[in-house]
């Protein structure tokens, strides 16, 4: 038997400490959007507890600048780009088509990839982070750090009021529609092109038109006015003055860290040579901000022995409680070596655990900030990306939490710092 089995076999026990504790920041504080006094308040509280209560000798509060809007922002910049580039189509179907791109373009930079392209349009916040440490006895050989992020995104109304077929049925027909009038926009300036020459751009004639449009593309054009309902509707696709409670995404991830540094201090175990932390990084929601400002302001610091981070988003499903082998929207690749630890401690405890990732359209986790800075980190997740009726709505609450799930994960997650505190220790 090992000596964290004493953790595993009391994982029930551990996972109604994290429900009450999620309850008391859900019922007791202020909501927790990216940058805002609720996320500084349970950054505080956490940072607190883990100092105060579970023997870490460092729980550091840590700040960044964001500007959280710009997230969800581009919504408004594409929609209205693709919207101004329907209009052209009808008039000057090359200004549609480099409209149309223009939405499309800060799309994939901004949210596909995360990059900060309009972030000076909104206001600008200070986000809140926490990196706690409990040290071990002897000399450091390695660090194990469990990551969740403290902050609770904007209600997402359709998704909340019907479901996420009805969500997805929405975003899919809005991008179809843009994809469908660049295609109307490009097959009407060709055309024009090989009728009339560049002239139509300083000749503006009704003949020069009339030769950009057959009867069946201007039949089109028509026809497809039936996806402007959709996209005016992005414009409401989130609601950023109502906040959801964030019971699962996140505190489910924050708290797995914290309850195995709990139990170690109810316990009494001490490791020799394995450094334990737990890094709340702030304002996932808003683009991984918290996550990638940790990475700026640690670099290099923890590059002294093997350092693994596990990163939580969202333990809620048992049958969807997996290790993403890429984040991201699937374009960044998870450390294969921590994947594989969380798999075969799942084995060996043999519980429910699956390969998964982060696909195209489902966003990423900190995990993903993490691998891009070089750290050896995975993601864990459980939940179905076929949007559920709590992601992102007022059902994500304390009472629809799963106690089970998270007894699960972690009983694994133990399994995972015996299993690295043993290689290390190995280590001489």
């Amino acid at each position: 038997m090992g000596k964290l089995q004493k953790l595993i076999d009391k994982k029930a026990s551990s996972a109604e400490f994290m429900a009450r504790e999620i309850r008391h920041i859900c019922e007791d504080m202020p909501k927790r959007d990216p940058g805002s006094l609720g996320e500084k308040m349970a950054c505080e509280y956490m940072a607190d507890y883990m100092k105060n209560e579970c023997g870490c000798e460092r729980a550091d509060i840590e700040t960044f600048e964001e500007h959280p809007n710009a997230f969800f922002g581009w919504i408004y910049f594409t929609i209205s780009f693709v919207l101004a580039g329907i209009v052209s189509f009808f008039f000057l179907p090359i200004l549609g088509a480099i409209f149309i791109c223009l939405g499309l373009a800060l799309l994939v930079v901004q949210f596909g990839f995360y990059k900060k392209v309009i972030d000076v349009f909104f206001p600008k916040k200070t986000g809140h982070s926490v990196t706690a440490i409990k040290k071990c006895s002897g000399e450091v050989r390695g660090r194990i750090f469990f990551n969740g992020h403290p902050d609770a995104v904007w209600n997402w109304p359709v998704n909340n009021k019907f479901g996420g077929k009805v969500h997805m049925a929405h975003l899919v027909s809005s991008i179809l529609g843009a994809f469908v009038y660049l295609g109307l926009c490009i097959a009407a300036a060709v055309r024009l092109q090989l009728a009339t020459g560049f002239q139509y751009v300083t000749n503006f004639t009704m003949q020069g038109m009339t030769a950009a449009y057959s009867p069946a593309l201007l039949y089109l054009g028509f026809a497809a006015l039936i996806f402007v309902p959709c996209l005016v509707g992005m414009y409401f696709m989130w609601d950023e003055h109502t906040i959801v409670d964030g019971a699962n995404d996140n505190l489910t991830g924050c708290y797995m860290g914290i309850a195995i540094l709990k139990a170690l201090k109810d316990e009494g175990i001490e490791l020799e040579h394995t450094e334990v932390g737990v890094i709340i990084s702030g304002s996932e929601e808003a683009g991984l901000r918290g996550a990638y400002a940790w990475c700026e302001q640690h670099k290099g610091e923890f590059d002294d022995v093997p350092t693994w981070i596990y990163s939580y988003d969202t333990i809620h499903e048992s049958r969807f409680l997996g290790v993403s082998y890429r984040d991201l929207n699937g374009t960044v690749k998870s450390d294969k070596e921590v994947s594989d630890s969380f798999m075969q401690a799942a084995k060996e405890l043999d519980i429910h655990c699956i390969k998964s990732w982060v696909p195209p359209f489902g966003g990423a986790t900190d995990n993903a900030a993490f691998l891009q800075a070089g750290y050896k980190s995975t993601g864990i997740t459980a939940l179905d990306h076929n949007l559920q009726p709590y992601y992102h709505t007022m059902k994500d609450n304390a009472d629809n939490l799963n106690k089970e799930c998270m007894a699960d994960c972690y009983a694994i997650s133990v399994r995972c710092l015996e299993n690295f505190d043993a290689q290390v220790s190995n280590k001489k």
